[in-house]
């Protein structure tokens, strides 16, 4: 677990892809955000009851507000059903991707929006390329390193694959570029749709080398 003064981040990973799956727990009003329900729902109910324990007080019950799918691709969607059923919370992910999920989609997202959970903000950066509506998700902790959730575009040693393709990788490498290196110090975290995070200064260096070998 992350603890940051206001929300906590808890990570599982689950199912063949080994996806991390992200629940993060406003701890003063217990609304909850899921972030990719990938597969193995048992597993992300365990992850959103622990989340509930990390509430203040003990007064305030957690409720899943929204769950919120980075990308359309099959291994990042195999529990949503479960999850939206079980909760009721809100489903969301980037409008263009919308049409390739098969569980509807209730709030489609832009860059540019900022989604508001009694507690915490998450503000959606689009990032075109490993799909057309790929979004990550930003936390920003009043009194730590900002919290990016960037699905399968961004992760330790390069961008997500864009199946060899000129015109998306360069799509991606851009946005990746100027929506997130652009804009947020080295000290930023990224956590990633599969295996382990990073921080934007640890992949800075290395972003002349990425455009050079076109992945």
């Amino acid at each position: 677990m992350l603890d940051t003064k206001n929300v906590s981040i808890r990570s599982a990973s689950v199912g063949s892809m080994d996806n991390n799956v992200y629940v993060l727990t406003a701890r003063n009003s217990g609304a909850q955000v899921l972030i990719d329900a990938a597969d193995d729902f048992p597993r992300i109910r365990e992850l959103l009851d622990a989340g509930a324990a990390d509430l203040y007080g003990g007064h305030t019950e957690a409720s899943v507000r929204m769950i919120i799918t980075t990308h359309s691709h099959w291994d990042h969607v195999r529990a949503l059903a479960d999850a939206a059923a079980a909760t009721g919370a809100r489903t969301a992910a980037g409008t263009e991707d919308v049409p390739d999920i098969e569980v509807p989609t209730e709030v489609p997202l832009s860059h540019g929006d900022v989604l508001d959970f009694d507690g915490f903000d998450l503000e959606v950066i689009a990032l075109r390329g490993h799909t057309p509506g790929s979004v990550a998700l930003v936390y920003r902790d009043p009194e730590g390193p900002a919290h990016l959730f960037t699905g399968d575009s961004l992760f330790p040693g390069g961008v997500g694959n864009t199946q060899k393709d000129p015109e998306r990788f360069n799509s991606l490498f851009t946005d990746v570029v100027e929506r997130i290196f652009e804009k947020f110090p080295d000290d930023t975290l990224v956590h990633p749709g599969h295996g382990a995070g990073t921080t934007l200064g640890a992949e800075r260096p290395h972003l002349a080398e990425w455009k050079e070998r076109g992945w």
